[in-house]
């Protein structure tokens, strides 16, 4: 899964000195407030979703092609809601077209109502893979860039890493979500296969980056 929300607009407020000298980093605390601030405050652009069995294959809706889903969503107004305006300008970059999704998109809420009556939400049978993404609402999820700090040399973010495993984007343009979540599942397969070949990435269920306690 990946979503597009229209940027940052706060940030954790940090103490100076708090340890004695300087400024301390953000803790777990820090980073969950400013994300449920933001989460709170701010309207979802665009959610995508790739389908996957346990062996990778994609649904093919009895077709020979292979689907994934994008949804783009009619609340967010850019000339009244809250966004952090370089992250708008980078998503008209990528295609996103936002007066198109206020005349065209789908309501959050009946997305809501429709995804948790699809059985997909609270289902233990599901598991859900992501990068970097704290503002989440599965239960047994794999974030990619937490995964990451088991593996030698992957870092960055999410075209990097794709690069550095030789995984090709199949379709679609950066900041797309559904593009970048077809890009998640295909990296994220590429890892367990490389790095965790005895299934020891199952251990690291739940954790997300920025939000793990040590």
């Amino acid at each position: 899964m990946d979503t597009e929300f229209p940027g940052v607009v706060f940030k954790p407020r940090l103490n100076s000195g708090r340890l004695g000298r300087g400024s301390r980093r953000p803790s777990p605390a820090d980073h969950y407030k400013t994300l449920k601030s933001n989460v709170d405050a701010l309207n979802l652009i665009q959610l995508g979703l790739t389908l996957s069995d346990a062996a990778g294959n994609l649904p093919d809706l009895g077709s020979g092609e292979r689907f994934i889903w994008q949804f783009n969503f009619s609340d967010f107004d850019v000339t009244r809601d809250l966004h952090a305006p370089d992250s708008i300008e980078l998503l008209k970059a990528h295609g996103i077209d936002f007066e198109k999704n206020r005349a065209a998109g789908i309501e959050s809420s009946r997305f809501a109502e429709l995804m948790m009556s699809s059985g997909l939400v609270c289902n233990d049978a599901v598991s859900w893979v992501t990068f970097h993404s704290a503002a989440f609402f599965g239960e047994n999820v794999y974030d990619v860039k937490y995964l990451m700090r088991f593996c030698e040399s992957l870092y960055g973010g999410l075209e990097r890493v794709a690069r550095a495993l030789d995984v090709d984007r199949v379709v679609g343009k950066c900041h797309q979500a559904g593009s970048d979540s077809l890009l998640t599942w295909h990296a994220f397969q590429k890892m367990r296969d490389v790095y965790f070949t005895a299934q020891e990435h199952e251990k690291y269920a739940g954790v997300l980056y920025g939000l793990e306690a040590y």
